[in-house]
């Protein structure tokens, strides 16, 4: 004999959708290669090129155009298009620094820096209008490895461009695949309490 399941409304759907199996993803080892980087203080910028070839920029939050910009990035990248196409479709990630942004650096222009370091380097530059963050370690994992990258920023400035107050650090943990940052002021506070100048 076959026993029928009755559905007895709103409260047994909620219940079987609250237990539905979650599984815990798999927690990526610490020592295991990273790449630390400056974390050049300006704003986050991005360009997106579709397969179809549609080109848009945005800020860390949001789309921007020339009519509604961040520090003017989306009126650089118009004018930069056809350079930038040679980025290829996908997103492509990076600061907007230099005059009139954050901490100025001392630049006598804006520019715009690409956080990956894997795709553009020495043997695969990006193109002529863009920049790559500076790598300052690759290699295994260590806080003496993010220590000494602190050490070289304060004792030599940014490898950016010369400028001896520097904002800090960015170590991408390859396994991980996250991104994590060190300030050399005010580290310890949130961000939240202080206004960077």
């Amino acid at each position: 004999m076959v026993q029928s399941t009755l559905y007895n409304g709103p409260r047994e759907r909620d219940a079987r959708r609250m237990t539905v199996f979650e599984e815990f993803k798999k927690i990526p080892r610490l020592r295991r290669d990273c790449i630390i980087t400056e974390k050049i203080d300006g704003t986050n910028a991005q360009i997106f090129i579709g397969e179809d070839g549609e080109f848009l920029t945005g800020s860390r939050s949001r789309w921007i155009t020339p009519e509604d910009d961040n520090y003017g990035f989306a009126r650089w990248a118009q004018e930069h298009k056809t350079e930038l196409l040679q980025l290829g479709p996908g997103r492509h990630f990076g600061e907007w620094w230099g005059l009139g942004i954050q901490r100025n650096y001392g630049a006598p222009d804006k520019r715009f820096s690409l956080f990956n370091t894997g795709r553009w380097n020495e043997k695969s530059p990006p193109p002529a209008c863009c920049l790559v963050v500076p790598v300052l370690y690759i290699g295994l994992f260590t806080s003496t490895a993010v220590d000494d990258a602190i050490s070289l920023l304060k004792t030599k400035g940014s490898q950016a461009i010369p400028y001896m107050k520097p904002e800090g650090v960015v170590v991408f943990q390859t396994a991980g695949r996250s991104y994590w940052k060190q300030t050399i002021e005010k580290d310890d506070e949130p961000k939240s309490l202080h206004k960077e100048v």
